[in-house]
């Protein structure tokens, strides 16, 4: 009984592991980045996260 109490407990700790990885990266949305730039300052800043000017358009920076 325990065994699969600790089983159970161990699958919904690795689906909330990659429901927080999902939403985390969902944060840049695709059409927020689909604008077209000349430099850094021309794209969105959204917090803590990197958004550069790459070949005329904004990407997100890792």
């Amino acid at each position: 009984m325990a065994e699969t109490l600790k089983s159970v407990y161990l699958l919904i700790l690795f689906i909330s592991l990659f429901l927080v990885i999902i939403v985390s990266h969902s944060v840049t949305s695709p059409w927020v980045l689909k604008q077209h730039c000349v430099t850094d300052k021309d794209c969105p800043q959204m917090g803590k996260i990197k958004i550069r000017c790459r070949n005329g358009e904004c990407v997100q920076g890792f």
